[in-house]
């Protein structure tokens, strides 16, 4: 039998963080971003342009960026880039910043601190950002000491107790562990609507056109019913469950 930590914690937060910006003053949505002067010093400097900063460092803090994270990532990139004028040159600029941050460890303590000050008066997305990285560092189903030791100086720079940090390990880290599904191998080719005979390249298509499928961005995921979201969220363990055991299977 093979078991799988899935991605659907995933769509429950870009819904509480969608869901939340717009029971506030501070709302996130497309005209906020009309007049922003876009340039990739600005969007790095922005507070959505810190998180995926502070998203990047997380990804890389076990070493490596894998398939899992960088799908979520390229979703993350999606769901921004939707708020602002220029889609595809907004997504290009956070492509280019996750990497750069990725891959620049030494500068997290200033990321993480001008992210604090942006959102100084603001808890509610500081919270909702510092759960989105606790549940990136659980994505492959562990947390290394690497991850733990990030998010402990993340979250003291975002000014949450320790009490704060341990519920949100526990209760990511309970959810994940309760997020295993098993099913056979002829199961999983069917939820992805793929034959034994299909090639790798077919199945990792099928894969990412059911994860953007069933991916609820920032923008569609405004005032989405829960019954919407529980659906979506079982289709989402699903198919990474599936695509996880196929993959095994064929060593890809």
């Amino acid at each position: 039998m093979t078991q799988m930590i899935v991605l659907a914690v995933v769509v429950l937060l870009f819904f509480w963080l969608s869901r939340s910006f717009s029971k506030n003053q501070h709302t996130y949505s497309k005209s906020q971003f009309s007049g922003f002067k876009l340039t990739k010093e600005n969007l790095a400097y922005s507070e959505l342009g810190l998180f995926v900063a502070l998203s990047a460092k997380v990804a890389k803090a076990d070493g490596r960026v894998d398939e899992l994270e960088a799908e979520l990532v390229s979703n993350m990139f999606n769901d921004i880039s939707l708020l602002f004028p220029n889609h595809e040159a907004t997504k290009k600029m956070l492509k280019e910043i996750f990497d750069e941050e990725k891959n620049a460890p030494h500068n997290l303590d200033p990321v993480a601190q001008a992210l604090y000050k942006a959102l100084e008066n603001d808890p509610h997305k500081r919270q909702k950002m510092m759960e989105f990285l606790v549940n990136l560092t659980y994505i492959d189903g562990t947390l290394s000491h690497a991850e733990e030791e990030m998010l402990r100086l993340i979250s003291k720079h975002l000014h949450f107790g320790e009490a704060d940090l341990a519920s949100m390990l526990e209760r990511f880290g309970s959810y994940h562990r309760h997020s295993v599904k098993e099913s056979s191998i002829d199961q999983a080719y069917a939820l992805l609507n793929l034959s034994v005979q299909a090639s790798n390249d077919e199945v990792k298509k099928a894969y990412r056109a059911l994860v953007r499928e069933y991916h609820p961005d920032i923008i569609k995921s405004q005032g989405a019913s829960d019954e919407y979201l529980k659906e979506a969220t079982e289709k989402v363990q699903e198919i990474n469950a599936a695509y996880e055991m196929i993959k095994q299977s064929r060593g890809i």
